[in-house]
């Protein structure tokens, strides 16, 4: 069975385009070192303003 990691203690980082802190999802997993938004609709927002 896998160690279970406390919420407060996972990994987080700010939003590029609202500055708004977001913690580590399994789904970026194998690529946390290259998320930069919290979500699509920042995502998307940095990239229409640029």
């Amino acid at each position: 069975m896998p160690k279970m990691v406390k919420k407060s203690n996972l990994p987080e980082k700010s939003c590029l385009t609202c500055g708004l802190p977001f913690k580590w999802r399994k789904k970026w997993e194998r690529d946390w070192d290259n998320v930069k938004y919290c979500s699509d609709r920042c995502r998307t927002a940095k990239k229409g303003a640029a």
